[in-house]
Formats: structure tokens, sequence, C-alpha cells
């Protein structure tokens, strides 16, 4: 039997996918509310096949509680945020997890520790705990690192298709958990060290992050000349050994915009290009906030609550709002001592902020500037509804004449 601890993003997606492939899966969750909505028969966030999954995995007998389990196997998949001061990981989910465990566990268990984390992290804080409950690494308990590899809108596929890490100590166990996920695991499964393992992810979301910063920083020195950023990635994009990403208001998500500080945050004095791009796309918001008030100022418009911000997620076609560009550019009004933008999600269902819509029409009628920051398909879908508004477009969807962009 697996115990996973930690149902949220990628902890439930993770059990359903393995007892819906034959392995008993028991999920645990501290949070008493979240395990009786999934014990009620409904998941717990909306995402791309999920509801079907959960069918298949109750079917095939999986179970949700709040108490650890006595079992030889634990996949824990808990969040690991960033001190944003120190931009070093916080591993005090992780830690505490793993105390749980130690608490119930027998002797030969193996824990699994799926969340992200920096390189080092698990044998600066994880071992500890276990040899400080008297286990012996290697012998009594088998540590290995399974760093996840999917992203919100298409986790179900990803799970089931994309290559797979698997870090241990020791061969025979890291072989022995790669065939548990080989259960429903279509891609490659590499078997290394843990501190590789560790380091693998953390560098696949840098590479993504850093590159997204090029062309941030790109429609920024187009923006100062009027330039067209979008037509220059274009062309520059038709060259075989070039392929630059798309600019937008910000990055968003429990990825791209938090695992890269953890090397700025472990090696300050090495990570210096990591560091200016992780500032780049943190300084996105910002750019949209001002570009709105030059665009207003522009038009000769004075209220700003005539001004609608169109998604509140950090990515289109998901309710994931962690981290998301469009609350971090909230915030940055909030500093400059102004409130006033209305805000609309068709993903987002309940009041988050203040001004918050929960129908398009209503948004729309209520606001003269739109600001899309996210590309929905449901706007994709309205555009003629933006016609007569002033329109500045995060990501170049809108093909109406005289829209705006960053």
């Amino acid at each position: 039997m697996v115990n996973v601890i930690g149902l949220g993003y990628i902890g439930l997606p993770t059990a359903l996918m393995l007892s819906s492939h034959g392995v008993e899966v028991i999920g645990t969750d501290y949070n008493k509310e979240l395990v009786a909505t999934l014990n009620e028969g409904k998941t717990t966030f909306k995402e791309d096949g999920l509801d079907e999954l959960f069918q298949d995995a109750l079917k095939a007998g999986i179970k949700f509680t709040t108490e650890y389990q006595v079992t030889d196997t634990y996949i824990v998949s808990v969040p690991t945020p960033y001190d944003k001061f120190s931009k070093k990981v916080d591993a005090c989910y992780v830690v505490a997890a793993v105390k749980d465990v130690m608490k119930v566990c027998p002797k030969g268990a193996t824990v699994v520790i799926e969340s992200t984390v920096s390189p080092g992290t698990i044998e600066k804080f994880v071992r500890p705990v276990i040899e400080a409950n008297g286990f012996v690494i290697g012998k009594d308990i088998h540590l290995v690192h399974a760093p996840e590899r999917i992203i919100p809108g298409n986790m179900v596929y990803e799970l089931l298709h994309n290559n797979r890490t698997i870090g241990a100590d020791e061969k025979e166990i890291g072989e022995k958990i790669k065939k548990i996920y080989a259960s429903f695991c279509q891609g490659e499964i590499v078997v290394t060290d843990i501190k590789t393992a560790e380091m693998t992810k953390v560098v696949e979301n840098t590479y993504r992050a850093v590159n997204i910063a090029f062309a941030n920083e790109l429609a920024k020195i187009c923006r100062h000349d009027n330039m067209n950023v979008y037509e220059i990635i274009r062309i520059c994009n038709m060259h075989p050994r070039v392929n630059i990403l798309q600019p937008g208001p910000g990055v968003g998500g429990h990825c791209i915009s938090v695992d890269p500080w953890f090397l700025v945050g472990d090696y300050p004095s090495l990570a210096k290009v990591i560091d200016e791009a992780m500032r780049t796309n943190d300084a996105m918001p910002d750019f949209v906030l001002n570009r709105i008030y030059e665009i207003m100022k522009e038009k000769g418009m004075t209220d700003i609550t005539r001004v609608g911000l169109y998604g509140l997620t950090y990515k289109e076609n998901v309710d994931d709002m962690r981290e998301s560009p469009t609350l971090q550019l909230l915030e940055s009004q909030e500093r400059h001592l102004a409130t006033g933008l209305k805000v609309y999600d068709p993903f987002i269902t309940k009041d988050v902020v203040p001004n918050q819509f929960h129908d398009l029409n209503k948004f729309l009628a209520a606001v003269d500037f739109v600001v899309i920051m996210v590309k929905h398909n449901e706007i994709k879908e309205n555009m003629d509804k933006l016609s007569g508004k002033v329109v500045l477009d995060c990501h170049n969807i809108c093909k109406l004449p005289g829209v705006y962009h960053i």
C-alpha cells in the first residue's frame, strides 16, 4: 500500500493515478474539509480529466483520511514555498510531514519526497529528522526523491506521458520505486542519486524562467522605442536555432515563479543570470500597471474603476491562482495607495478580491478599458464583445483594431 501525504494540486492527481492503475492507495491530508469533500465523491479543484480519473480511483478503492498509515511506502507531496527575503526554500511542510510519517512507519519503509526542493534540502532537513527518530537510513528507512513534473491544465496527460526522475541512495530501492511509478508512467523513468534529482527539477523550471525573462525584457526594450515585439519574435523564430518565447504580464504558479529562487538563495554569488531573470519576471505586473496608467492618460481617462482585469489565475483554463500576475498587480496597486480595478475570471467562482465579478457580460458592462491578463478560451471566443472598449492585450490574442500591447 502507498500512503500519499498531501492531496493538493500534485498529491491528489498522483494518488488517483496510482490507484486507477492497480496500486492500493490511501491519501492523507491534514485539511479535514478537503478530506471530507473527497470522501463525498467530489474533487477539490478543476482540471481536465481529473473527475474521470477520480471516479476510476474510487472504483479501485482509494481512501482519504487525515490519519497517517502504517505501510511500507510513503509519497510526500506537500508545498515547498520559499522565504521571500532569503530566497531559500522553506522545507517546513516537508519536515512536518516526515516527522509524522516517522511516528507510524515500520522499519524497512521507503519515504519518497515528491515535493520540489533545492539541491541539498533532503540532506540538510529530511535526513536529520529520520535519524533523530532512531532510524538508520538505508537500513531501517529508505529515502527517495521523485520530483513531480506536471503542469496545471494538462496534469492527467503529463502524469501519464512525461519522463520521470527517481533519486535514491540505493539502486535497488530506486528501481523498486520506479516500478511503482511505472504502473502508470509511459515516459522514461531515470534512476539517479538524490541530489542530482533535486537539481534537475529546479534546473528545468529555471531554464524556462530565464527564457521567459528574455522575452519579457525584449518586450520592454521594444516598448521603449515603439517596436512590435511580437513581429520581431516571429521573424527571429524563423531561424532554425532560435525559439524565443512570448512575453506576458508576469509569471505565476508554484514552479517557474518559485523554484529558481532556490538556486539564487543557495548560490547567491553564482546565480547572477538567474537572479536578474527572476527580478525581470517579477517586475512585469508593475510594468503592466504602468502601461494601464499610460494608456489612460493617452485616452483622457480618469476613472480607474472603469478599468477591468480579465483573469485571476496564473495561466489559462485552470482555477489555480498561486502567485498569479493579476494578484501581484493588485498588490502593487495597493502599495501605490490606489484601488478600484475591477476583476473577473470564469474559473474563480468565490470572491477572493475586491470588485470581483462572476459574469462576463456584467463585467464588460461595468468597464470601458479591459486588460487581458489571462488568455482563457472564454475571452478568445468572445472577442467581439470587446469592440468599442480600450483593450490592453498582454498575450497578443486580440485582433481588433487599436488594441494596445505590453
